[in-house]
């Protein structure tokens, strides 16, 4: 089966030196909700705008449904909805008078673009809008008429850079709950760009992670927490844990480090549910009398941190999984 996006070898050096993208290969099938998650100046616009065929890459190859990106850029302007992070909508005329505007820049028939304007108004949820100055819109409200507009041509693929940026959570969630509706009800294929860990963890199929020009890793999002094989259990007792207690728990040999970090103990290992009866037991031996547990598992934060980055636990200074480890 044609895969909706297919990149092999892609490098784009700037000015014959700055290597915006280094040797990416990617994989994207038809009808699925693809992340894109890299720290700024990683290279994800770069791509997005390599495929949606805005600039041309240094080498390699990327084809939308079969169509090559440099070859092909005029097929493939037809099957693709475009959302730059920049508002891309007049703000002096009203909602539908845009939807007017770019029904006739993307070429869309006469006798088609009442209906096209009116089910990308729907499908958006914005017809009670349509006629009121885009300058009175909320944040959500005009990139949700943004989406509107990329989806006037049935696009076969969306690009969305950065599509919630700036909105607050009712508003991210309105224009996802959207997306998804029109997704479901035509199988379109989205790729996005986000900052917003939840965003991709709540909504996408699958993600890639990018780093100064390379994909560093990728699968779905429950596979990338996975791959941190971290999980910290905080015991908290009713008095001090001594030395002893701490060796007796650092000789188990699914532990992969523990600390004594005052009020409580800090166990790192790869799966909490299955070791923490055992953890238990050698605490009860030791007459370890407590008051709680709590275990914090890997959050999609982590995994960018540790692969575009540092890896961090949430709510946490520095990552007791690595200081254990070094203790």
């Amino acid at each position: 089966m044609t895969a909706a996006i297919d990149v092999r070898g892609l490098f784009k050096l700037y000015n014959g030196k700055i290597r915006a993208l280094d040797g990416v290969d990617l994989r994207v099938e038809a009808a699925r909700i693809f992340a894109f998650l890299g720290p700024n100046g990683s290279g994800k616009t770069t791509l997005m705008r390599i495929l949606t065929t805005q600039i041309r890459p240094t080498s390699g190859q990327a084809s939308i449904f079969g169509l090559d990106a440099v070859r092909n850029g005029q097929e493939i302007r037809r099957i693709i909805g475009y959302v730059p992070q920049e508002t891309s909508v007049w703000l002096d005329i009203s909602g539908y008078e845009n939807l007017l505007v770019y029904s006739k820049i993307y070429g869309v028939p006469a006798g088609m673009r009442q209906k096209r304007i009116q089910d990308a108004l729907q499908s958006m949820g914005i017809e009670e809008m349509a006629d009121r100055m885009v300058k009175s819109y909320s944040g959500g409200m005009v990139r949700r008429l943004e989406i509107a507009c990329a989806l006037l041509v049935g696009p076969k693929i969306l690009f969305l850079d950065e599509p919630t940026i700036g909105l607050d959570p009712s508003a991210r969630k309105a224009v996802w709950e959207n997306l998804i509706s029109f997704k479901k009800e035509y199988g379109t294929t989205v790729f996005f760009n986000t900052h917003y860990m939840d965003e991709a963890d709540l909504y996408s199929d699958e993600i890639a992670i990018i780093n100064k020009g390379s994909i560093v890793k990728s699968g779905t999002a429950s596979e990338l927490k996975q791959s941190l094989r971290s999980e910290i259990i905080q015991v908290y007792p009713h008095g001090r844990i001594d030395g002893q207690v701490l060796k007796s728990i650092r000789d188990l040999a699914f532990v992969r480090g523990a600390i004594n970090n005052n009020s409580h103990l800090e166990i790192v290992v790869e799966d909490s549910e299955t070791k923490l009866p055992l953890i238990l037991d050698v605490l009860r031996s030791e007459g370890v009398s407590l008051k709680r547990i709590r275990t914090d598992k890997p959050t999609l934060d982590d995994v960018f941190l540790k692969y575009a980055g540092a890896i961090r636990f949430k709510g946490k200074g520095e990552d007791p999984a690595e200081k254990a480890l070094q203790a």
